[in-house]
């Protein structure tokens, strides 16, 4: 594998001052209300990968661009979210709403990819990442789903598509799924008939545990 040399080089390992959590899985499954019950409570620094200034530009990448080029632009984002994870875990914890594993099941399942083809993009990247504490895969029911898409007041064109296109929320799970038997900071997370309060309890238990 090449190595970063130069200014694309992350640095010397930075301390960690309290632990770096994921949260990752389906749109609308939670996991955004779930990051600001983890945040308030460790204090933490939190962000949703990809971060600000790409956000305003997920849509517009995702409707008019094809699929490389697609990859191309939420790896930018991925790489802009671990500088900003390295220099906060200096100072304490921090949640991530996604993160890596996000842009290996969305990218595969909705452009049915071959996930290691997906995964070899990634490589050269590898030590440049920050690798997470512990990252939990939050699943749930269909009924569970259309209950808590109903209520999610952010809809977008991925999130209806998820919902309409055949066959894509299936590949998103199974997708999902492979991505967590490969990862070694997964915790899975069953999170039907679960209040948020509950989860964060969960995660928080097993986190200080």
């Amino acid at each position: 594998m090449t190595l970063l040399h130069g200014a694309y080089t992350s640095g010397s390992a930075t301390p960690r001052g309290g632990p770096f959590i994921i949260l990752e899985g389906i749109s609308g499954i939670g996991k955004s209300t779930l990051a600001r019950l983890l945040t308030e409570r460790l204090g933490a620094f939190s962000l949703h990968t990809v971060p600000e200034p790409f956000i305003p530009w997920a849509p517009v990448i995702n409707e008019q661009i094809a699929a490389l080029p697609q990859f191309a632009f939420y790896l930018s984002g991925v790489l802009h979210s671990t500088d900003l994870i390295r220099d906060h875990l200096a100072d304490g914890p921090v949640v991530a709403d996604r993160y890596i594993s996000s842009v290996i099941a969305y990218h595969s399942a909705v452009h049915e990819l071959d996930m290691q083809q997906v995964r070899g993009l990634l490589d050269p990247f590898k030590p440049y990442l920050v690798h997470p504490d512990h990252t939990f895969y939050l699943r749930c029911n269909d009924t569970s789903l259309r209950t808590r898409m109903a209520a999610k007041k952010d809809r977008n064109k991925d999130d209806r598509d998820m919902m309409n296109v055949p066959g894509r929320l299936d590949r998103l799970r199974r997708k999902f799924d492979a991505v967590a038997a490969q990862d070694p900071t997964a915790v899975i997370v069953d999170t039907d008939d679960r209040r948020p309060e509950e989860l964060a309890d969960l995660i928080m238990d097993h986190v200080q545990n």
